[in-house]
């Protein structure tokens, strides 16, 4: 089953460390918990023009929380994050 690139990419990670590793030509995104590293790198070539020299997998997990105000527990969503290096000189803009 094919799925859209809209489907695949859910957003780009913006944090400390994300920033960090751009500098290097590596992006984080957020991505469906079923996609594929091929079909990421896909995405990718699609969406931003640029071809992922490699891309890295990690399930992020569920987490119990607690609410602030009312004190009800509940967890977070969890889901997939990809790692995506770029080759020298390619970038991608995350405006």
């Amino acid at each position: 089953m094919h799925k859209h690139t809209g489907q695949i990419l859910i957003s780009p990670r913006v944090t400390e460390k994300g920033a960090y590793l751009a500098e290097g030509g590596a992006y984080a995104f957020n991505v469906a918990k079923n996609a594929s590293k091929k079909q990421i790198a896909a995405a990718i070539q699609e969406v931003y023009k640029v071809s992922p020299r490699k891309v890295t997998l990690l399930r992020v997990p569920r987490k119990r929380v607690m609410t602030r105000g009312t004190n009800k527990t509940g967890m977070t969503a969890g889901g997939k994050k990809a790692y995506v290096f770029l080759k020298k000189g390619d970038k991608i803009e995350l405006a």
